[in-house]
Formats: C-alpha cells, structure tokens, sequence
C-alpha cells in the first residue's frame, strides 16, 4: 500500500481506518545517530521542546471515500527529523484539524507560541497523533480533537455541532483529515474566550486567538495546507 492518495485536492472521508502498529518505525529504526545529532541541535534553539511521543505513518492509502493507514509511535526527535528531511519515502505525517466555524461563518485559528517548534504559525487548533489518541490499536479522530482544541484554547469541541463527514487534503508536509465544528457563538466571543484562557495559563501553547473572515483575509504565518482549507470553506454554499 505504502503511500497512495490523491495530493492537493481535498477529498470526502466518511470512514478513516488508521491503526497503530506495535513495531518500531523503519525511519526511527535507521536513522537513531541523525536523530539525536538533530535534536541535540533543536533543543539549542528551542530548549523548551519536549521529546513526547507521536505517531508516524509507514502506509496510507485513500479509496471509496475510505483513509486506511498504518503507523508507529515514534518519538518527538525523530518526527524533528522527518520534517527536516521530508519528502521521505518511509515516512509520512497525518494530523487531525477542527475546523471551527462561529455563528457568524468565520473560522477560528490559533498562532503558535514562540517555544513551540511551528513558532507563530497559524492553522486550526491541532497537535500530533499520539499512542493515547488510539482505541483498541484504532485512531480516535475526535478524542484527538477534543483533547487538542482544549488544551489548546479552553473551548469545548462537544458544545459545538458536529459534522458528520470528513475531508482531507494531502499535501508534502503531510496529510491533515479536517472535521467541521459549528459554534453558537460568534468569531469575536470565541476569540475572547481563547484570549482568556491563554492568559490564564502559566505555560500556553499558543499565542493567541486569529480569526479569518474571507479568502482573503489571510494573516501572516498561514501554513500553506491552510489557504486550500480557507478556500473550500468559504467556497461552500450558505
């Protein structure tokens, strides 16, 4: 299978099968000097990074509005590794996005803080797969998403109305699998609510609240698999 999906279109998902296989990553297993040199390196730069564990993926394929995938937890250090070297063909990366819409149609992001390793990037509130994130060797889509968005921003993703279907869009950095969530209230409350949270917290994850109104009211630091997402949604009909 290794890595057969359609690239830079944005496809419907209503079944995603992403399972977490026990055995070490190839990549990991190949590259253990290159890691620790890069992230010995990465940590003078940004001491406050934490070698976590995420998931990288060995396989991923896309068929009958189906996302069927393998990965392996890896650790923090050797995704800082992948990223670096990336396209490689071993390894790819998925991650989950809420996209949250207010009640006034606006989408609600984050800007990363300045300790992070995306340091002021924009994109919806999201964070790496993680062996947590899997139920009986299954990826959790919305498990992942709710405990991201809230350790994120404060907000509760169950307040907001679900969709039902998915999308994805796959795209060299990696493939992001997008769930759209409405909220009841509008894009400046939502802003706030986050603003509060983060100044809150003794060691926030993000900047702050970045709200986008239009295709084209696109802020600085937008990661590129963003400006598709902006589009889309505001190409959407109501």
């Amino acid at each position: 299978m290794a890595f057969d999906i359609p690239r830079n279109v944005i496809l419907p998902v209503d079944v995603v099968d992403v399972r977490l296989d026990s055995a070490q990553h190839p990549f990991e297993r190949d590259n253990a000097a290159a890691i620790a040199a890069n992230w010995e390196a990465e940590k003078a730069h940004r001491p406050a990074l934490f070698d976590g564990t995420v998931v990288l993926l060995s396989e991923l394929a896309y068929r009958d509005n189906s996302i069927v995938g393998r990965c392996h937890a890896v650790r923090f250090s050797t995704f800082m590794l992948w990223r670096k070297l990336k396209p490689v063909t071993s390894a790819e990366h998925a991650f989950a996005h809420a996209m949250l819409i207010s009640s006034d149609n606006a989408l609600v992001a984050i800007r990363m803080g300045s300790h992070t390793a995306n340091a002021g990037k924009v994109y919806f509130a999201a964070g790496s797969f993680e062996p947590e994130d899997f139920r009986e060797g299954l990826v959790d889509l919305d498990y992942n998403m709710i405990r991201e968005v809230r350790e994120e921003t404060g907000l509760d993703l169950r307040q907001a109305r679900r969709e039902e279907r998915c999308h994805a869009l796959s795209v060299e950095s990696g493939t992001v699998i997008v769930r759209c969530f409405r909220a009841r209230e509008t894009a400046e409350q939502l802003a706030e609510r986050i603003a509060g949270f983060v100044a809150a917290d003794p060691d926030p994850e993000i900047e702050g609240p970045v709200i986008i109104r239009g295709r084209n009211d696109l802020p600085e630091g937008l990661m590129p698999h963003m400006r598709p997402l902006v589009d889309w949604h505001f190409s959407q009909p109501g």
